[in-house]
């Protein structure tokens, strides 16, 4: 009777039904016609990996630790689930047992992202909802720019994938390939845009001029009323090609001066309305975790989400700035949420 190496799944299956009708090593080796050392060996093993099993029973937690979890969540924010139990100190739980705790008290939140707001800042910022206080904001328009890469960002590729179904396969790129940059304006009820900037130019005082002229003044703003001119106040945030000497200048040209050229505080973006807009467009582009294969066809997602925005939507943005302003003074020039 010749050795052989391994045993194969048909024949450890039947080595496990052997066992079972009572047969010993001796009289099994002889019915599959193998060595008795491979089968003896294949038993050993096979009994040592459910002895080591029964070995380590799962870790039972106590209704004080389970307190205790809770305290240390409450005082460790964004910490890891071993983290937390390693400050109970409560060892020995694996992993999914900790994430099941822990779902029951607490939820995995991101960090939330603020500008970094100083003194001055916060002063500035009041002084601002003090001059503004009393403005008509329909007749404010708002605007700015917003980037778009062809993956968005990644929390957004997760979602819940039903049982026996695999999650879709998404694309990998080593340079991200690349983004679009996108300015739009809202103002009262109305979209202004968007207009895409040329792939590859970088916005500094001259371009981001020019490109003011070829979309914004040619193709909306020269086909208004001279009244509508006269009341409309431009807004634009503190980004150096918007605040620099040429392009005030040039913007004062155009009639855009003074009390209808609005100031701006600093590391501001949570008072300008239109940012709720970038966050319906992405949403939108990027739901079920879509990605693209061109600037184009992120772009053309771009301008078909923009036309789903309805009128009421964009007022609500725009008559929002009233409460805003009493907000910032509410809590002294501090952070506001939208």
């Amino acid at each position: 009777m010749g050795q052989k190496k391994d045993l194969t799944g048909s024949e450890k299956s039947k080595i496990v039904r052997y066992l079972a009708e009572g047969c010993s090593s001796l009289k099994i080796a002889k019915l599959l016609e193998r060595d008795h050392r491979t089968i003896k060996r294949f038993i050993q093993n096979s009994q040592q990996g459910r002895k080591k099993r029964m070995e380590k029973p799962r870790r039972k937690i106590t209704a004080h630790e389970l307190r205790k979890v809770k305290r240390a969540a409450a005082k460790m924010p964004l910490a890891t689930s071993l983290a937390i139990f390693q400050s109970c100190n409560i060892t020995g739980v694996p992993k999914s047992t900790r994430c099941a705790i822990l779902r029951d008290m607490a939820k995995v939140e991101k960090a939330e992202r603020r500008p970094p707001l100083n003194k001055t800042h916060k002063l500035e910022r009041q002084d601002w909802a003090k001059k503004y206080l009393k403005t008509d904001f329909s007749k404010v328009l708002w605007t700015d720019e917003m980037r778009v890469s062809l993956d968005g960002p990644d929390g957004w590729a997760r979602g819940w994938i039903g049982k026996g179904q695999r999650a879709p396969v998404r694309l990998r790129r080593q340079q991200g390939g690349g983004g679009v940059l996108v300015w739009a304006g809202i103002i009262k009820d109305e979209l202004v845009g968007p207009f895409r900037v040329e792939d590859g130019v970088k916005l500094n005082s001259q371009s981001y001029c020019q490109f003011l002229e070829d979309t914004f003044f040619k193709q909306w703003y020269r086909k208004k009323s001279a009244s509508f001119k006269k009341n409309m106040i431009f807004m634009q945030d503190n980004a150096p090609s918007h605040a620099s000497k040429y392009s005030t200048a040039w913007l004062a040209r155009k009639g855009i001066k003074e009390e209808k050229l609005m100031t701006w505080p600093p590391c501001s973006p949570d008072l300008n309305p239109i940012e709720n807009l970038w966050s319906i467009i992405k949403c939108e582009i990027y739901k079920e975790g879509k990605q693209y294969t061109s600037l184009n066809s992120v772009w053309e997602a771009v301008v078909a989400a923009a036309r789903n925005v309805d009128g009421e939507q964009i007022k609500t943005l725009t008559e929002s700035m009233d409460g805003l302003l009493l907000s910032v003074l509410a809590k002294k020039g501090g952070y506001i949420g939208r």
